[in-house]
């Protein structure tokens, strides 16, 4: 049983910093916030956990029944994160491209220590408490003053895929989709450094700062991080209710309110765009299906744009109710990886994404989140994200676009440039 309290905070902005420097003391840290991005479907504006009692790390080998298990049987908040590599528990794929980062395929926590925030209130929720622990803490928290760091060394950026060879890759995808074999794939390439010395809070506070999105992550397992400025939900459980909330079709933003306001419209009738968001849609109200009651499956809102500090996005929400006899890791299992990431039809679209990619995505366009003791959850999507593996010095973010019939190589390819922009200016010190 946990103990929990409740308080309120006076200035949240400045206890979410505060809370996330203490934070740093431990080896496994999971830090999300919306930013204060008010959207339907938010429970909370900020969670940290920290401080693993147990955990579970492995490899994709039969890694859904495992990950069922120990959510089973630990009935509480745990905390981690899905690799896009699971792909391969479910379906007869590989991920045999090159991996600079070393990350587990998949890797979850239950945390001594939690605190949830939800406007100006604060829930805490500790295990195994020494006695006026919370208090220590809570004092130690309050007091902290802020430390600005600056010690993450100049990064060279490379790129694992030129731009001659990005157009030359994305023509291969053209013939498939022009075969038949696909009707669109997401396609990504990776930016990346060796030799790095970063600082894992300070890239992730300027990351954060660039953006501001709606499902930023700070997540630490010893030498592993993922600082991440998503603005994509994959997944969410309420009760029965499951929510999924694919981003496809982006536009550039403009400091010219007209012309931004332009842009915007522009996206909203771009035929292209939609064609890309719709395809995904029908994808996700597929998977959805095979743990929905009968009849449930409902699209609320088709291809709505939403605006981003960096980008416009068009954002499409489809829910369902789950079917008696299935646990929440089913409905995961069944709806991994994301449509968003992967394509359609999605086995096809990761075979023919495994041979055109150089990189293993690991954790990026897997996902981020929690389940509660209920069984409830709520996953993001691991894009817009750095991730770095202190012990070998190995820094790395992908990007990347869909490829539908429509496309063009070379808007692709700035496509793919303008999503990169915010990470090369917080890794280019």
């Amino acid at each position: 049983m946990r103990t929990s309290i409740s308080q309120t905070i006076q200035n949240p902005k400045e206890f979410k910093k505060q809370l996330l420097q203490w934070a740093q003391q431990f080896r496994e840290v999971v830090f999300l916030d919306s930013n204060d991005y008010h959207r339907e479907y938010n429970t909370y504006d900020a969670v940290l956990a920290v401080d693993a009692l147990t955990a579970i790390q492995t490899d994709y080998n039969n890694v859904f029944e495992d990950l069922n298990t120990y959510q089973q049987i630990t009935k509480d908040w745990i905390f981690g994160y899905l690799s896009y590599d699971l792909k391969n528990d479910t379906e007869k794929l590989e991920s045999n491209n090159f991996d600079g980062l070393d990350f587990p395929d998949l890797f979850f926590f239950q945390p001594k220590k939690l605190f949830l925030i939800k406007d100006n209130q604060l829930e805490i929720a500790y295990l195994n408490m020494c006695d006026d622990e919370i208090d220590i803490d809570l004092k130690e928290i309050e007091n902290l003053e802020l430390i600005i760091t600056n010690d993450t060394q100049q990064v060279v950026i490379n790129q694992r895929i030129s731009k001659e060879s990005y157009i030359d890759k994305v023509g291969d995808m053209l013939a498939h989709i022009h075969r038949g074999d696909i009707y669109e794939a997401n396609f990504c390439m990776e930016f990346y450094a060796e030799e790095a010395i970063v600082n894992p809070l300070e890239t992730y506070e300027k990351l954060n700062t660039i953006s501001e999105p709606p499902f930023a992550t700070y997540f630490k397992n010893h030498q592993h991080y993922l600082l991440s400025a998503s603005p994509e939900r994959y997944i969410k459980k309420e009760g029965s209710k499951i929510i999924s909330q694919p981003i496809k079709g982006t536009a550039r933003r403009s400091a010219d309110v007209i012309e931004d306001e332009a842009i915007k419209q522009e996206l909203v009738i771009n035929e292209k765009e939609r064609s890309e968001n719709i395809m995904i849609v029908d994808l996700v109200r597929n998977d959805l299906s095979r743990t929905a009651a009968k009849g449930s499956v409902n699209v609320e809102e088709l291809c709505a744009v939403y605006s981003f500090k960096q980008v416009h996005h068009l954002i499409s929400t489809i829910t369902s109710q789950v079917a008696e006899g299935h646990t929440p890791v089913d409905v995961i299992k069944s709806t991994f990886p994301m449509g968003s990431m992967t394509g359609a039809p999605k086995i096809s679209a990761m075979e023919i994404i495994e041979k055109l990619e150089e990189t293993k995505r690991g954790l990026y366009s897997g996902a981020v989140g929690y389940f509660t003791p209920n069984g409830d959850f709520d996953f993001n999507v691991v894009i817009r994200s750095i991730l770095y593996n202190s012990s070998n010095k190995y820094v790395s973010f992908s990007v990347g676009s869909a490829i539908t019939s429509k496309s063009d190589p070379e808007k692709e390819y700035e496509e793919c440039l303008l999503k990169a922009k915010a990470m090369l200016k917080t890794l280019e010190v």
